[in-house]
């Protein structure tokens, strides 16, 4: 066993992964310039490449995923509209509030269930028009993966009928697509795809992907343009980035071996799901929760105990806890991660 809060398997989240050999060379010999001047050629490469990943017209390279989501609200929308999105998704529940706090918009929620993205029957009736009492709709936000639900892969058809009804109203539709090609490994489809319909898309080169840092916001080449004031208002205009960039440009080399983590995560969960009172369904993509009420065991001590035994993981609700795999665990990790569960469950249990 580790000694005491060493985590030697961390499974808290992807953005634990440490960047490669290959990674860090790139960063040390990256060309670089002044990207608020747009003279930084490994930021220009990395942004061409990224929007020809999703399949857009242009893309902008931002430090992080919460950032690149807050830019598409700003963007989107006016002061006093409303956003309409899923009660569970990232930007309503992580985000600090954001679209209030910089952007003068509020939320309105829809409840999605196990479904993950609003039926087209909910978008409609959650969709309003400005009058004399009420604000209007300015955006619709959709999540996929989705990671609140467990890293749901949606349905391509589910995101286009969501995104149909919306854009029929004249409303915006952006896609935090955190981990879209998670979503697209596991439905066997291109990134593209899922992105097709909607008017912009975030996704990290963090998570998965394994870069050390960095998100890519991505649309139409106007959109790109008012996203790129927007970045520098918030305070991520970078200057020599091309260092940071080059590590990402790496990650997008990355897509095809996210099925790897998936089946990692496959195998976890079967070893978790076999615990006495524990229910770890099985995942679509790289993120296993499990649920321990029946075993009297809250999230919050089980999180506690594992991170004693070496494993990281995150406290998800009163009885479900988080645990993601990614490029730097293998099976033989998930292995001895089971085991080690197995006993904090016995001994909390206990």
């Amino acid at each position: 066993m580790p000694e005491a809060d060493e985590l030697d398997i961390d499974l808290r989240s992807d953005t634990v992964t440490t960047p490669s050999d290959a990674m860090r060379d790139a960063a040390a010999t990256a060309e670089v310039g002044d990207d608020v001047y747009r003279d930084d050629p490994t930021v220009n490469e990395l942004e061409r490449r990224a929007a020809e990943a999703v399949g857009t017209e242009a893309a902008l390279y931002v430090p992080s995923g919460t950032m690149a989501n807050q830019i598409a609200v700003h963007v989107h929308t006016e002061p006093g509209q409303e956003l309409l999105l899923e009660r569970e998704s990232h930007i309503y529940r992580w985000e600090l509030a954001g679209a209030a706090k910089l952007s003068g918009v509020q939320t309105r929620t829809i409840d999605a269930g196990d479904r993950c993205v609003p039926t087209p029957e909910a978008v409609r009736e959650g969709l309003v028009d400005e009058d004399l009492h009420r604000p209007g709709t300015g955006l619709l936000a959709v999540e996929n993966t989705h990671n609140y639900r467990g890293g749901i892969a949606v349905p391509v058809d589910r995101i286009a009928a969501a995104a149909e009804v919306a854009r029929d109203a004249g409303v915006p539709v952006h896609l935090d697509g955190a981990r879209v090609f998670n979503a697209a490994v596991a439905l066997g489809v291109d990134a593209s795809e899922i992105v097709d319909g909607v008017d912009s898309v975030t996704f990290c080169l963090s998570k998965g992907l394994g870069a050390p840092v960095g998100s890519i916001l991505a649309g139409d080449e106007a959109f790109v343009e008012d996203a790129r004031r927007v970045r520098k208002l918030f305070g991520g205009g970078m200057r020599q980035a091309g260092m940071i960039a080059a590590p990402g440009l790496k990650a997008l080399e990355n897509v095809e071996r996210l099925a790897d983590d998936h089946a990692n995560a496959e195998r976890l969960a079967a070893g978790l799901d076999a615990l006495d009172g524990v229910d770890a369904p099985a995942p679509d993509t790289n993120i296993v929760v499990a649920h321990t009420e029946a075993a009297g065991i809250a999230a919050a001590d089980l999180v506690t105990a594992c991170k004693s035994a070496g494993v990281g993981c995150v406290e998800f609700d009163d009885y479900t806890t988080r645990f993601t795999t990614h490029l730097d665990v293998d099976a033989d990790d998930v292995d001895a991660a089971v085991d080690r569960i197995g006993e904090v469950v016995d001994d909390l249990r206990a």
